[in-house]
């Protein structure tokens, strides 16, 4: 047996993969990649063939694979320390981490940000949940238990995170959670109110038709229970999860504008849109909102350690002096670790040295002009860009022409591998969120795999 086939088969025969349906794992014909090494927006197999790394290894990896400089970083870390208990002590990476991210996400306004460091998106929601609900206690407000989401919105997988979500596989743990309610998502090409007669040929979003529908159905549904409202959790321009659903401008603002109006609080969930997707380092910033709590993960080491942050304002945290009584309870081993505060500080100075943003804006245009050629699929309904990140479409069934029982994503992801490149779908909607490395030329090439991939799987003409 080779050594590929070997690790393969023991990986069958001992491990579970997350968000992965067994039927095709356990598929014989099914082999899947075994990554070997990775550089840049290359990941290499263990045959040493190149692929593009469509996904930034799920929405994590910023600047590309090994950044010689964040490598450094954590190595000279290393060489001084390796972990410490963030319970009463502290030390100076995640001082500098924490006081960059507070500077940064301020912004020179009056606006002042405390952080609270965990290690992945979902505690990083849920995080931000047990505040909210323990400083709405200790302000004597206990009516206000109600939180607001969007439909098909995602925050994380622990019990709180998913109290807020709205996903539909989540469903089946519904006995577990608290109470929240979901309204229409600002989402154009799946809106039950867009009088447009069709989007063909252009984002949903340029074409809509509408009378901001989704807007009133959220100021009705904060009117009802303004009492009871503790906060609105939303993530800000693009909801990842639910396949790249993305807003149009406006929704944002005057959703955060109705949610505080009610004396309630306003979190976003940055795990995804933040660091640099949407094409500016906070996500929110770009309709000019500053919320009360503010979630990153995922990108916020370069994709290299797993570190989260919770930035919450200043007065919030002020409902929390004291003892025991007034104290938020609530932490991890790993908190702060060094390593991981080292790694997300260089990822941050990076953004400002190499000028990232602004080459994100380029491969924002690359993207929207390379992605027309889908527009020619007549299967495709939608074709969406925002900052660096690319959702297409393919529309449920046209005429009969797609077999029920085809799984039009996983196919078409898995066949592009064929052209060299790794991406994840979410159901039937083709996805590509690549490093800020890339080259114009690299995001021309991933977007001509995938094009060629959904040819394969759902030739045009038949």
């Amino acid at each position: 047996m080779s050594e590929v086939n070997s690790i393969i088969a023991a990986d069958k025969q001992f491990l579970w993969h997350p968000f992965t349906p067994y039927n095709k794992w356990f598929d014989p014909p099914y082999v899947p990649l075994v990554i070997d090494k990775a550089e840049g927006c290359y990941l290499f197999d263990k045959k040493n063939n190149r692929f593009w790394d469509g996904n930034s290894s799920i929405w994590t990896t910023t600047h590309g694979h090994r950044h010689p400089r964040i490598i450094k970083a954590i190595l000279a870390c290393l060489e001084k320390i390796d972990h410490v208990s963030f319970l009463g002590n502290t030390h100076q990476w995640a001082v500098n981490l924490g006081k960059k991210l507070s500077l940064l996400i301020s912004q020179g306004s009056a606006n002042k940000y405390r952080v609270f460091f965990s290690d992945n998106g979902s505690t990083a929601v849920e995080t931000a949940i047990k505040i909210a609900w323990q400083a709405l206690k200790q302000r004597k407000e206990k009516e206000r238990t109600l939180f607001l989401c969007l439909e098909g919105s995602y925050h994380g997988d622990t019990v709180g995170a998913m109290s807020v979500s709205s996903i539909p596989f989540q469903s089946r743990f519904k006995e577990l959670l608290f109470e929240s309610e979901s309204l229409p998502a600002p989402s154009c090409f799946h809106c039950r109110w867009n009088r447009a007669k069709s989007s063909r040929g252009s984002d949903a979003r340029e074409s809509k038709i509408c009378s901001w529908e989704c807007l009133e159905a959220l100021k009705k549904a904060i009117e009802k229970n303004k009492k009871r409202l503790a906060a609105m959790i939303i993530e800000p321009k693009i909801q990842g999860a639910s396949g790249m659903w993305m807003h149009p401008e406006g929704y944002l603002k005057e959703a955060f504008k109705l949610t505080k109006e009610a004396g309630a609080f306003f979190i976003v969930d940055e795990v995804f849109s933040g660091m640099g997707r949407t094409g500016q380092l906070i996500a929110s910033h770009k309709e000019g909102v500053y919320a009360d709590f503010i979630c990153l993960a995922k990108g916020l080491s370069g994709g290299t350690l797993p570190i989260a942050a919770t930035l919450i304002r200043e007065e919030i945290f002020d409902d929390f002096k004291g003892g025991y009584e007034e104290a938020f309870l609530h932490g991890h081993s790993y908190t702060a670790n060094p390593l991981a505060c080292a790694s997300a500080l260089e990822n941050l100075k990076i953004f400002e040295e190499e000028n990232t943003l602004r080459w994100i804006k380029a491969i924002s245009s690359q993207l929207k002009s390379s992605s027309t050629i889908f527009w020619q699929h007549p299967l495709v309904g939608d074709v969406r860009v925002e900052g660096a990140v690319l959702a297409v479409e393919i529309l449920k069934n046209k005429n009969g022409l797609i077999d029920s029982n085809l799984d039009i994503g996983w196919a078409v992801s898995e066949q592009a591998k064929a052209y060299g490149l790794v991406t994840r779908p979410i159901k039937d909607v083709l996805i590509l969120v690549p490093p800020y490395c890339s080259s114009l030329e690299d995001i021309e090439g991933m977007v001509w795999a995938l094009y060629k991939a959904l040819n394969d799987i759902l030739p045009v003409g038949k």
